[in-house]
């Protein structure tokens, strides 16, 4: 299949992969149905009645493109946060929002710092505008702070990555450590602090928003996909300086936010009593997974996001021995893609039916798998 012939020599490069395999695209490819969805971090318990009933409300006004100034969820935004709306970009998720992030900062060749393991949709924008990775590993499967300084000044880089709580480990460290690291960091390295998991966790998890929004080398990315249970909608946000919060109106699609999307995270973001009840759910799903793992003689790992990591005891082959096997019974789960962080499992929380086709399922992929 030949491509044209025109592409510029890095795009020729790039090899022809995507970070992550959706469902989807394993139920086309080994003909099997996904009964419990609980591998993509989504939020099974779903988003409140007040977000549908904006949506179907606002539906009508499809026809029109969104506001390319995004005010009303700025400002809604601001208020919440407590900050000028001057101090928030919007974008199309998080994910959108590190692409951006990268083209504002880096030039091919320059050096990007990040965990060996951490979130890949980062890294694919990193190579995707000829950035070079600088890895760390991870200790104790936490993302090693004093680790990423060190390479951070060592590679004189302009940008690192780092995610509150972790994805894929669900750990986390808490505030007064990560305001320590932000503020030891050079001026001239941005620092990307990915809280897609911020509504999640333990409270002393989460910098206030005080702490860090004076420091123009620091954008803090947030998201409706993950406690607001709008995966599908695509809705994030960055908070920074207004500066910089700024310049990603530089390059940023101002068309690009679509404006369902924008109903549902204005009404999601005016229902904190429902936020506050799934995150209940969530935090009861945990323990969910966790004693099932713990029941089947693996460990759960502590986690502060929508899921847990679940130490399988083995290496890489077993994990992935295990994740397949799940699917042929209809659970579809993820792993982490490096050692040793791949000796685990990773299971993303849903409602009860779900966990009980897991709880179901598991001890007999274990077996097949030879535990």
């Amino acid at each position: 299949m030949s491509a044209f012939s025109r592409l510029t020599p890095l795009a020729s490069a790039l090899p022809s992969t995507v970070p992550f395999v959706g469902p989807e695209a394993i139920e086309r490819q080994r003909g099997l149905a996904v009964l419990a969805r609980i591998g993509a971090n989504e939020n099974g318990f779903g988003p409140a009645p007040s977000v549908f009933a904006a949506m179907r409300e606002d539906a009508g006004d499809i026809w029109k493109y969104n506001d390319p100034e995004n005010f009303a969820l700025r400002e809604a935004l601001g208020t919440h946060l407590g900050i000028p709306p001057a101090n928030i970009n919007i974008g199309s998720g998080i994910d959108e929002l590190l692409g951006q992030i990268v083209r504002l900062v880096i030039e091919p060749g320059a050096p990007v710092v990040t965990s060996l393991g951490a979130y890949p949709t980062f890294n694919f924008h990193v190579a995707g505008f000829g950035g070079r990775l600088v890895t760390v590993p991870y200790v104790n499967d936490r993302e090693d702070l004093d680790g990423l300084l060190d390479a951070a000044k060592r590679e004189n880089a302009p940008l690192v990555y780092f995610a509150n709580p972790d994805n894929p480990m669900g750990s986390w460290w808490d505030a007064d450590r990560i305001v320590a690291f932000a503020k030891a960091l050079p001026e001239t390295t941005l620092l990307v602090l990915d809280e897609a998991y911020s509504e999640t966790g333990p409270a002393n998890a989460l910098p206030s928003i005080s702490s860090l929004i004076d420091m123009p080398n620091v954008v803090r990315t947030r998201t409706f996909s993950k406690a607001y249970g709008l995966a599908g909608s695509r809705t994030g946000y960055v908070i920074s300086t207004a500066g910089t919060a700024q310049a990603f109106d530089k390059i940023r699609n101002h068309f690009g936010m679509n404006r369902l999307a924008t109903s549902a995270a204005l009404a999601a973001l005016k229902d904190q009593a429902y936020l506050a009840e799934v995150v209940g759910k969530i935090h009861a799903a945990r323990e969910r997974i966790g004693g099932i793992a713990r029941a089947n003689g693996l460990q759960p790992l502590p986690s502060a996001t929508n899921f847990v990591a679940i130490d399988a005891g083995r290496d890489g082959v077993y994990a992935r021995a295990i994740v397949d096997g799940l699917m042929e019974h209809g659970v579809f789960i993820r792993m982490p893609g490096v050692a040793p962080l791949n000796r685990c499992i990773r299971v993303s929380v849903g409602p009860e039916t779900d966990m009980a086709l897991l709880e179901e399922s598991l001890p007999q992929v274990l077996k097949k798998a030879g535990r």
